[in-house]
């Protein structure tokens, strides 16, 4: 065991990040240089069927460095930010019991914030309501029922993008269900997974037109990796098309594909504007809610990797 592995006490690094921004590499050479664990903090990756689609790790990668919490979910399965954190939690004291740095690594910022914030105590949803609302998924479109929220709990549908069906459903769940905005349940804090002190926070933010172009070669280079192989075995499973894993960029237009609806020039320019969107709100998103974190540059990275390792071996 290395003299840093020896003196870790319990501390993290996390780094986030809008897609293509890096952070994996980056993740994957400290990992490398400091003895660590990269445990992943992307809604997405956690999906067994969605390596390519997802820019998960590669085989190679997980050679180079022990990873956790990648593609160990089944796509027919709603995973949440709940079962996150309990996963998390114990892939952490895995970590520490191994004597591996652990290294957060991912975009998905409502994850992050509930590893440093916890989550609000939000009661059990009635079995009845959730099977209401969910009938009325499969039957109205995501902008009908944000209109219904807005009705309903006005300060939800202000803070839910209107095609995001699974969250605007958990809102009008959670409002039909207790009485309450779900916005009021998440403004009362819970138990953190990580003391903030014992964090280093890194946020990667390269010029959003540096992005834009990343993510449309990476789209290509998924193509050419066989995403359209992946989304066809991914179709052929005959899951709800409500399940997260199913909205995961790409996925859509490249079923649409293989069902003969669309052309694959034509699934590859729309999975590149869809990403293009996601990578603006996302974007947006992180700016807006993790202002504390290193913002970091192109001409910051090394120092601030250096900053990581200074501050595990403190």
């Amino acid at each position: 065991m290395s003299d840093v592995q020896q003196g870790l006490r319990r501390k993290a690094i996390l780094i986030a990040g809008p897609t293509a921004s890096g952070k994996s590499s980056l993740a994957l050479a400290l990992a490398e240089r400091l003895g660590g664990v990269v445990i992943n903090t992307d809604s997405m990756q956690v999906y067994r069927e969605l390596r390519i689609l997802t820019a998960r790790p590669t085989q190679e990668d997980e050679r180079r460095a022990p990873h956790a919490l990648y593609g160990f979910v089944s796509a027919a399965d709603a995973y949440s930010v709940g079962r996150y954190v309990a996963d998390a939690a114990r892939a952490l004291d895995d970590a520490y019991a191994k004597g591996l740095v652990p290294i957060f690594v991912g975009g998905t910022g409502l994850y992050f914030k509930a590893l440093l914030e916890g989550l609000s105590p939000v009661p059990a949803v009635e079995e009845a309501v959730r099977g209401r609302w969910r009938e009325a998924a499969d039957k109205l479109p995501p902008g009908e029922l944000h209109r219904v929220l807005a009705e309903r709990d006005a300060d939800m549908a202000e803070r839910l993008d209107p095609s995001d069906l699974q969250r605007i459903v958990r809102a009008l769940e959670v409002i039909e269900s207790t009485g309450r905005s779900l916005a009021e349940w998440q403004s009362e804090s819970g138990v953190p997974v990580l003391a903030a002190g014992d964090t280093f926070r890194l946020m990667l933010m390269p010029d959003r037109e540096v992005l834009r172009a990343r993510v449309d070669a990476r789209f290509d280079a998924m193509m050419d990796a066989g995403a359209l192989d992946e989304a066809r075995a991914l179709a052929d499973l005959g899951l709800d098309t409500t399940l997260p894993a199913m909205r995961a960029i790409g996925v859509a237009p490249l079923i649409a594909t293989v069902r003969g609806d669309m052309s694959v020039d034509g699934a590859v320019e729309a999975a590149k504007a869809e990403s293009r969107q996601y990578l603006k709100r996302q974007t947006t998103w992180l700016r807006r809610h993790m202002i504390a974190w290193n913002d970091v540059s192109k001409q910051e990275l090394e120092i601030s990797a250096a900053s990581a390792v200074s501050f595990i071996q403190s």
